[in-house]
């Protein structure tokens, strides 16, 4: 059997100017997941990341980890398929619309407005994004020149098929991504409604990994969402 770990980038920088870099608790957490690979001696024979700066990025951090103790550690192969569906381009197009149409948007938007502090900014912009997304997984609601869910699950199957047809027998590798890529990977394995297939994206915690083994046609979930290397609660998050 090969492997695949697939690892969401780190905390990147939410509700800032530029979200797509990591924050420094993301760079953190990605220089704390190197060094316990590191130290268990987990080898890779490829390393591929989808094309964001904070899926490069963490991949870039957690490498160097490797390379400062001397230890060998692959090029990144950076792959489009593995990036993330374009969320933000979703909300930002629809919101409006919905504000108006729509009375649980509309509940939750204010929601959002009226929060206080960064915390509870979070808590309440993840609700709406939960549930606008949701809409548009469903097929309720279309965003012109915007790839639609189904395309986005294709394209990341395309990369997946690539990454298992080019596997030798027996090798390990590591695809830096996001939740989305990881949620449909666990579709793959899992055979998962699109709803279910969101549920358990929203699961998926900052620089965790999940683990999948495959042999021929066989694409099956061996761990999801595991985060050992990070040991402080502050470093759990989801954005």
């Amino acid at each position: 059997m090969s492997r695949i770990l697939l690892i969401r980038h780190a905390q990147a920088s939410f509700l800032e100017a530029d979200y797509d870099k990591l924050s420094s608790g993301g760079e953190l957490q990605s220089r704390l997941l190197g060094e316990y690979w590191q130290r268990r001696n987990v080898a890779f024979d490829r390393v591929f990341s989808g094309p964001r700066v904070r899926q490069k990025d963490t991949a870039r951090i957690a490498s160097e980890c490797y390379r400062d103790a001397g230890v060998q550690f692959p090029q990144t192969v950076v792959m489009s398929e593995f990036d993330e569906y374009d969320g933000e381009a979703v909300l930002e197009r629809t919101l409006p619309r919905l504000v108006e149409s729509d009375d649980k948007v509309r509940e939750l938007h204010r929601a959002f407005l009226a929060s206080e502090n960064s915390g509870e900014r979070r808590k309440t912009f993840q609700s709406m994004f939960e549930f606008v997304i949701g809409k548009w997984v469903d097929g309720q609601i279309a965003v012109a020149a915007v790839e639609s869910w189904a395309a986005f699950c294709a394209r990341v199957n395309r990369g997946l098929a690539q990454v298992v047809s080019s596997a030798g027998s027996g090798e390990q590798s590591a695809i830096f991504t996001s939740s989305g890529p990881i949620a449909v990977a666990m579709q793959r394995a899992l055979h998962l409604s699109p709803q279910d297939t969101l549920r358990v994206m929203w699961m998926s915690r900052n620089c965790s990994y999940s683990e999948f083994l495959f042999s021929g046609e066989r694409f099956t979930l061996s761990a999801f969402n595991a985060f050992p290397h990070l040991d402080d609660p502050a470093l759990l998050t989801y954005r």
